[in-house]
């Protein structure tokens, strides 16, 4: 089995994100994001019961807004309708 090993000194920016700290990030209760998760309207893993979001995913999200100038709708994204 492999492990994931950080050598001291080396920073790593995290690859996903508690939904608590994402509903933070972005500046919305957890419950709204849960229940967003939960209707497939929010990209999510779920490790056994917890669920984590991908950092990437929200970046992914956020890059399009910004090269496309436009709102991002996260249950378009999730349903693979956003380029």
């Amino acid at each position: 089995m492999r492990k994931f090993q950080v050598k001291p000194g080396e920073a790593t920016a995290p690859r996903f994100l508690s939904v608590e700290d994402t509903a933070n990030l972005l500046g919305m209760s957890a419950m709204t994001l849960y229940r967003a998760i939960k209707a497939k309207e929010f990209p999510a893993i779920r490790v056994r019961g917890r669920l984590i979001v991908p950092v990437k995913a929200i970046d992914e999200m956020t890059d399009s807004a910004l090269k496309n100038n436009t709102v991002v709708d996260a249950a378009d994204w999730v349903a693979g309708e956003v380029a």
